[in-house]
């Protein structure tokens, strides 16, 4: 059964909203690190906001392609050590 698309945008919606609350910067911000980790938490909430709009105007599927983009900077964010994020969440893949 193929996914929902209007559904699955969603859901990727709130997972990367979800994430962008969750996600705190680990580095000091004046290092260079802190300044990946912030640049990192933009393109992200740029692709959260760019999804958004998309949706806005009924277009779902660069909706969710935003979403999943911006989920992606922080994902990797993540996996690079830029974030702590707590233990018992499933929002990324640590």
């Amino acid at each position: 059964m193929p996914a929902d698309l209007i559904e699955k945008t969603d859901r990727y919606e709130r997972m990367l909203a979800d994430a962008l609350d969750a996600a705190e910067v680990r580095p000091p911000d004046d290092t260079p690190l802190g300044v990946a980790a912030a640049e990192c938490r933009e393109m992200a909430q740029s692709y959260l906001d760019d999804g958004r709009h998309f949706r806005d105007a009924d277009d779902p599927v660069n909706a969710l392609a935003s979403f999943s983009y911006g989920y992606g900077w922080l994902d990797a964010g993540v996996r690079m050590g830029l974030f702590s994020v707590p233990e018992e969440t499933e929002l990324f893949t640590t």
